[in-house]
C-alpha cells in the first residue's frame, strides 16, 4: 500500500503552492479570461483546486483554458505534483480533486471514507494515454520490442542496443552497439505503476515485482523527478531509454512498437483507445467508481496495452454547495467532446471511448452536497 503523507503538512505544502500560483491576478488566464468575464453570463465563482499527476498537465493546462472561457470567475488552480502526492493532498483535505494515473487502494478508499463521507471518493476517467518506451538513437524513429526484452532492458541485464535479444526482433536492421541507459522515474508515479503492471502481467518471469508507483530497489540505472524529468534525462544521454506519457515525446526520440499478439504495434491515440475498450471495471466499487482493469495481455488487433488511464479523482460529496456547483461543471467540461477535444489537440491524448464518456458523466452528475 502507498503511504499516506501526514495531513497537516501536505495540506501547508500543496495550499502554499497553489497560491503561489494564483497571486497576483483574477484573471490568471489573463487578457482573454478578463474579456470573457466581462461577456460571461455564468454565475460560477470562487476557486477550485487540484493536485497530482503530471502526465495530465500538458491536458490540464488545456482544460484550465478552455473552463476558463466558460467559466471565467472561477480560479482553477492545479498543481502537476505527480500521482501520489496528489490522491495524499486530496485525502488530507488540501486539495478538491486530485489527478492520479492510478486509482486509489482500498487502504486509501477507506481514508476517502473520512474524508469525503460514507461514500468515499470515485475515481473518474480523464485522460487516455499511451506510454511511450522511447530511446536517443540517433537514425532510429522505432524499434520492435516485447515485454520480456523491455523488462531485460530495464534490469540492466542488456548491456548494449545491439544485444541479440533486440536484434532477434529487429531482423535485417543494423543496430549500433551503444550503452543501454535506463532512466526510470524518482518520484511515487502512476506512470510507473502502469509501466510495471504491463510487465509484469505480460511478462512475469522477466519482471518478477508485482506493480507499484515506487521503482524497484537496487536496480542499475538512472532517475529524475516527473515525465519531464525523464525525457530530458534521455534527450542529453545517447543510449538512453524510458518510459513516459506519449504527450511529451517528440520526433528527436525514438519508440518502440509492442508485441501484441502476432503484431507489432506502434504507439498511437487510437491504439491506446482500443486497448481501453477491452477494459473491465475493478469490482467491489460502487456505482460511480470508475476504476478500470486494463487487458494487458489483449491480442486485440490494433490494441497497444501500455496504456495510462489517468483519473480525476473527486469526494462523492462536499459539505459546500457551491464547491459542489463548481466541481460538477469543471468534470463535466474535462469528460465532454470539447474537453476531450482540448485534451487531444494539446496533448495527444486518445479519446473516452462513448460507452465509458457516458458511465464518467454520469459519475460527475452523481456529486453531492453533504448532509
Amino acid at each position: 500500500m502507498r503511504p499516506i503523507r501526514p495531513a497537516r503538512s501536505l495540506a501547508m505544502v500543496v495550499l502554499a503552492s497553489l497560491a503561489l500560483t494564483a497571486c497576483g491576478s483574477d484573471y490568471p488566464l489573463g487578457d482573454a479570461q478578463r474579456e470573457a468575464a466581462e461577456n460571461s453570463n455564468s454565475t460560477l465563482s470562487g476557486v477550485l483546486s487540484g493536485a497530482g499527476s503530471s502526465a495530465q498537465g500538458p491536458a490540464m493546462d488545456a482544460w484550465i483554458a478552455g473552463f476558463g472561457t466558460l467559466h471565467p470567475k472561477v480560479q482553477l488552480q492545479y498543481s502537476p505534483d505527480g500521482s501520489g502526492a496528489g490522491r495524499s493532498a486530496l485525502l488530507a483535505g488540501a486539495v478538491d480533486f486530485a489527478g492520479s494515473d492510478a486509482y486509489l487502494q482500498e487502504e486509501e478508499m477507506a481514508t476517502a471514507r473520512e474524508v469525503c463521507g460514507p461514500e468515499g471518493a470515485l475515481d473518474i476517467p480523464a485522460y487516455i494515454s499511451p506510454i511511450a518506451v522511447a530511446f536517443n538513437l540517433p537514425g532510429f524513429e522505432s524499434l520492435n520490442l516485447d515485454a520480456a526484452t523491455i523488462a531485460a532492458i530495464f534490469r540492466g541485464s542488456i548491456e548494449t542496443w545491439d544485444d541479440p535479444a533486440i536484434a532477434a526482433l529487429n531482423p535485417g536492421v543494423a543496430l549500433p552497439s551503444t550503452r543501454v541507459t535506463p532512466v526510470s522515474r524518482a518520484d511515487d508515479s502512476g506512470t510507473t505503476e502502469n509501466f510495471t503492471e504491463y510487465l509484469h502481467e505480460v511478462a512475469p518471469d522477466a519482471w518478477p515485482d508485482a506493480p507499484s508507483g515506487t521503482w524497484p530497489g537496487g536496480l542499475e540505472g538512472e532517475n529524475a523527478q516527473g515525465n519531464s524529468g525523464v525525457v530530458s534525462t534521455v534527450t542529453r544521454t545517447e543510449g538512453a531509454v524510458t518510459y513516459a506519457d506519449d504527450s511529451v515525446i517528440d520526433e528527436s526520440m525514438g519508440t518502440a512498437n509492442l508485441l501484441v499478439g502476432e503484431e507489432f504495434v506502434p504507439i498511437s491515440a487510437e491504439a491506446a483507445s482500443t486497448a481501453v475498450e477491452q477494459s473491465t471495471r475493478v469490482p467491489g466499487r460502487s456505482e460511480h467508481d470508475i476504476a478500470l482493469h486494463l487487458d494487458r495481455k489483449t491480442t486485440e488487433p490494433g490494441a497497444y496495452p501500455l496504456v495510462l488511464v489517468s483519473y480525476q479523482i473527486y469526494c462523492s460529496s462536499y459539505d459546500d454547495a457551491a464547491l459542489v456547483e463548481r466541481v460538477k461543471a469543471f468534470g463535466e467540461y474535462v469528460v465532454s467532446e470539447a474537453g476531450q477535444a482540448a485534451s487531444a489537440d494539446a496533448a495527444k491524448s486518445a479519446p473516452i471511448p462513448p460507452a465509458l464518456a457516458e458511465d464518467t458523466l454520469a459519475a460527475v452528475k452523481s456529486i453531492t452536497v453533504r448532509d
